[in-house]
């Protein structure tokens, strides 16, 4: 374990749930297996409904783990599991969780020999935006507020309405600095190299404004259907749920100003000042569909008309992006499953040299591959070898970390989890950023376009293929 952060109880609500199997106690583990948890922690599981008692939970976090882990560590898995408990809890109800949190921290203090008020509470709400209210109402009810940090979960609200409703209640019982909005896109070691990509190389820097660059696409296609998910689509769709939310902090990333250092108040000033020049979206410039088989899916309305694919166009209105058009992209039952973003450049114009046959040649493009390997690359046009300047095509191919001495990269849930015990919310989303963003998209809710159907295995509805000039990157490509 790690000294470096002070004792900690942990109430992971949903903890029966399929985020936490997936992400929050694999998540944990992997902490553990690294020495990051500290010293002295506590786990405890919350939810309306008990899966027994502390053995059963334990027993299924334990397949959680065998899951999503692969091969577990007893020597790591053994000491974890026997700090996790489970309470019930509701809105209605938090006695029992109260009393567990005590408890969990007289046996802290038993064992550390510090301070109450050194053990800090790490409160995981993750539970639907109308359920936000209630549950934060019963932990102010049961003292749970001091000497904690609230992680909240996407979608921050519904719309423009919601989304400042929620900020009140949030705000009517915890300081804003207790509040960290979590964004997993923005844990993602891939994410982050877009800052060193652009700040630490004068290749780039220079380039990355609208003098060179022609347009810019952000495509996070999906394989998968919604996959049993069908309620919380019904009640969420493809625009709150991935594109005023992941899609639009990956904008924020690549086009934000140099923030000067990397910490909470630099990287969340520099992305505010972005976000306050996007133009709010014409939706006459949006294209939503469906994917053929939605509504057959469980829990999907016979006559839905929920989006599960969106393309969008954006504009910034500043100095560096001034005409640059920035593509969204994203749905599920899509033809592949990447997350890609693209930078065309503008064409140099110098007419003389010719690919070879002829034509016009295709423009150079940067491509940021976001998997968890990250990778660039870069086309580019060289003379083919022989007696005429005639062009071929040639690629730069950059593996980000491939084989990296001392690299320890972290998976997004372990990083964001670490980063709420450091209490250090770079990485978090502002409430500003929550409210501007909605506004920006405030204009599709209230005019929204009309839904196209699409095949499975596609690139969505045909109104989106030519969305960008010269089309998308994806799907052009192969």
């Amino acid at each position: 374990m790690s000294s470096d952060l002070p004792p900690h109880v942990l109430v992971l609500f949903g903890a029966t749930g399929d985020l936490a199997a997936r992400k929050l106690f694999p998540g944990l583990y992997r902490l553990a297996a690294a020495g990051r948890l500290p010293d002295h922690f506590e786990v405890i599981g919350s939810g309306r409904h008990s899966p027994g008692d502390d053995d059963t939970f334990r027993a299924h976090v334990r397949d959680a783990l065998t899951e999503f882990v692969g091969d577990v560590d007893e020597a790591v898995a053994g000491p974890l599991l026997e700090r996790v408990r489970f309470v019930t809890s509701s809105a209605d109800d938090g006695a029992g969780l109260a009393r567990a949190v005590a408890e969990a921290e007289d046996r802290i203090l038993a064992s550390c020999g510090c301070l109450l008020g050194d053990v800090r509470r790490l409160l995981y709400l993750s539970v639907p935006p109308g359920a936000v209210k209630g549950m934060v109402g019963m932990l102010d009810r049961e003292d749970l507020v001091a000497r904690s940090r609230l992680v909240t979960e996407k979608p921050f609200g519904t719309d423009l309405a919601t989304a400042r409703e929620l900020h009140d209640v949030l705000c009517s019982v915890f300081a804003e600095d207790q509040v960290f909005r979590i964004d997993h896109f923005l844990g993602k070691e891939a994410v982050q190299n877009i800052l060193a990509l652009r700040f630490a190389n004068g290749l780039f820097e220079p380039a990355w404004n609208r003098h060179t660059i022609e347009s810019v696409q952000i495509d996070v296609p999906e394989r998968l259907t919604v996959e049993g998910r069908g309620s919380f689509y019904e009640g969420t769709g493809c625009l709150r749920d991935m594109v005023t939310t992941h899609l639009a902090q990956l904008l924020g990333f690549v086009a934000l100003e140099d923030p000067h250092a990397f910490r909470a108040s630099a990287i969340r000033a520099a992305k505010a000042a972005t976000f306050s020049a996007v133009r709010p979206l014409d939706p006459e410039r949006v294209v939503f569909g469906q994917y053929d088989g939605y509504r057959d899916e469980p829990d999907v309305a016979d006559d839905s008309t929920v989006e599960t694919f969106v393309a969008a166009e954006v504009w910034i209105d500043n100095d560096r992006w001034r005409d640059v058009p920035f593509y969204l992209r994203t749905g599920k039952a899509l033809a592949e499953g990447s997350r890609t973003i693209t930078v065309r450049f503008r064409d140099p114009r110098h007419r003389w040299l010719k690919p070879e046959g002829g034509g016009v040649p295709e423009p150079n493009e940067l491509v940021i591959d976001l998997a968890d390997q990250p990778r660039i690359a870069i086309d580019v046009r060289a003379k083919r070898p022989g007696p005429d300047m005639a062009l071929v095509e040639g690629v730069f191919r950059l593996d980000l970390v491939g084989d990296v001495p001392g690299a320890d990269p972290l998976e997004a849930y372990e990083r964001l989890l670490l980063d709420v015990m450091r209490g250090d919310r770079t990485l978090f989303i502002s409430s500003e950023e929550v409210d501007r963003l909605w506004e920006i998209f405030q204009p599709v809710l209230d005019r929204r376009p009309p839904v196209e159907g699409y095949a499975q295995g596609t690139w969505g509805p045909a109104a989106a293929l030519d969305l960008p000039l010269g089309g998308w990157r994806l799907g052009n490509h192969g």
